[in-house]
Formats: C-alpha cells, structure tokens, sequence
C-alpha cells in the first residue's frame, strides 16, 4: 500500500502538541489542532458574552496553544503566516475532522486512561488507512493499544518527538507488535524526509531510549548532588550552561510540561526492567508538581547508579 501524509491532526495542544503541529506546517502539512472545553466560564468570560457554547471560549485550549506557537522562542513556525494552516477545535466537537486526516498524532497528557479514551473515540472517526501513533516519552505502546481492534494495532505505533520539535533532531519511533512493518518504514522515510528527522527506532519498552538516557544523567546528578551536599542552585549552575547544556540544567528540566511525569514513570518501572540507577530524592528538590506526581512513590531513597549501557539493554533492538 502506497502512504501519503497531506493532512494530520494533532491531538493536545499543550507546548509539544502545539509545537507539532506548527513544525508540521513547516513542511507544508495542513493540520488540526484540536483539545479538551475548558471546565467552567470565568468571570471574565461571561463579561465578555461568552456562554458555554461559543467557539471562541469550547475552542480556547488550542486556541490558545497555537497563540503560544506563534510567539515561541525559538521560533516553531518558519513564518508566522504558517499559522493559518492550523485549524484549531475541540474533542467534544470537532473529532469527525479526524475522519479526512492521513495521520493522527496523539499528544495529550502522559496518562494511560485518558490516552485510552481518547482513542476509543478517535477508532471511531477515522479512515481505514490513516496511520494513528502517540507522543507518550515513555507509556508502553502495547499498554496504550490494549483495547484497540486489530485493524487499528497495524496501523498504530509511537512516534515520540522532542521539545521543541522543530529543532530537536531525534524522533524515536516505536512500533506495537502487530504494528505493520510496511507502516513502519513509511514514517520512518517520511520522518527524516519530510520532517528532517533523525530516527532511533525503539523496543516497546518503558520510557523508550531518549529518557533512559536523560533520566539516567539527571539521577546520576542528584545522588552526586546528595552526596557532595550540594544545593540545588548550585547543581543547576555547574550542570547548565558552563558545561554546554540547556539553561534548564537539571531541576529546571526536572520542572519542565510533562518531564515529572515521564521521570516518575521512570521511578515506578524501568528501574526493574534495566537496572537503572534512580534516586527519588528530587522530592526534596521543591519543584512544582513533584509532590502530586509522586504519591505513591516512597520519599527518599537513593538507588546506586548502574551503567548507561544497562539502561539501555532492553530499549535499542539487537
């Protein structure tokens, strides 16, 4: 079966999402933007005349990942009038769009659940060839596809960009055991052909290669952190830009959209399955939202570090 990618649509318009669908503009792709209704009208809005049917208040979400798109720095659009190929809606309203759509890329927050539901509904919509995958860093494949039919299973696989998705040249692609080989090779070609994309391709394994790696390095720097009683900025100024990294450095990164929850994932699951080296002292860090995504998780223990190459055993296909 020949596949072409035309139009997609992009499902979550957070940072990444947004930042998707604006790199998909780049290479001259029509896309959908679509996200969940806020919960409640604020004052502010009805002021302003809006009731909970307006398009402007269902519609806000995206509307308002795509404002950020255009105003990011570095920029994500190559021009800004790229922006008018995003068409920006609702899950509640707007999921039949899906059904003209060549691939769908699911980007909603990092829970199985709701990832789950969402698919349910996007089975429904779309055509028999449109090729589906999700951004998860770090959710199984096979955990997310469980309930799918086996028709959607052929057509279905990971496809994980990096922030922000214009510049970040790894796109690691994961494919589901009945994942269709055919599919796989299609967007692997397309990824670095049309996206400019370098691509890894992964084992359905926990957090995939990219975070075993990164997580990897930022737990190996809180235990040294621990260990040398060293302060959080002063972890955050040797590790950051002197060495070259990000301004984000460790507890920025630590801080950043969806990497407590890909890093608490970690904690919960790729530790039995390579033998990483963890600590979970980054409760003590004060970061906003650690407390809530490790509940559950016990407060401090620090884990010898292993190898790189151990968390990486069962990732990379042999």
């Amino acid at each position: 079966m020949s596949f072409k990618i035309k139009k997609a649509a992009v499902l979550g318009a957070g940072v990444m999402g947004a930042g998707i669908a604006a790199h998909l503009t780049n290479a001259g792709i029509e896309c959908y933007l679509l996200d969940i209704i806020p919960f409640e009208l604020t004052e502010d809005d009805k002021k302003k005349g809006l009731t909970e049917k307006s398009p402007a208040w269902r519609n806000r979400f995206a509307a308002n990942g795509l404002a950020g798109a255009t105003k990011s720095k570095p920029a994500s659009f190559f021009s800004k009038k790229n922006a008018s190929m995003v068409k920006v809606g609702n899950f509640e309203d707007n999921l039949d769009w899906l059904a003209d759509v060549d691939w769908v890329c699911e980007v909603v927050v990092e829970n199985l659940k709701i990832k789950q539901e969402l698919f349910a509904k996007v089975e429904k919509v779309v055509k028999p060839t449109c090729i589906v995958s999700t951004n998860t860093s770090g959710i199984p494949i096979k955990d997310i596809s469980a309930k799918f039919s086996p028709a959607l299973k052929k057509r279905f696989l990971g496809t994980h960009f990096f922030n922000p998705p214009r510049y970040m040249k790894l796109m690691e692609i994961i494919p589901g055991e009945e994942t269709d080989k055919e599919i796989v090779d299609f967007m692997v070609k397309f990824s670095e052909e049309v996206l400019g994309k370098g691509v890894v391709i992964c084992k359905d394994k926990p957090n995939f290669v990219g975070n075993r790696i990164g997580v990897f390095d930022l737990s190996d720097c809180i235990k040294l952190m621990v260990e040398k009683k060293l302060k959080v900025d002063e972890v955050d100024a040797i590790v950051g830009k002197a060495l070259g990294h990000p301004g984000t450095a460790v507890f920025g990164e630590v801080g950043l959209g969806g990497e407590v929850r890909t890093i608490t994932q970690a904690l919960r699951r790729v530790r039995e399955a390579a033998q990483m080296g963890f600590t979970r002292c980054i409760l003590q860090a004060g970061n906003r939202g650690i407390e809530s995504e490790m509940k559950g998780v016990p407060p401090l223990e620090i884990v010898p570090v292993s190898t790189v190459s151990a968390a990486l055993d069962c990732a990379l296909p042999t």
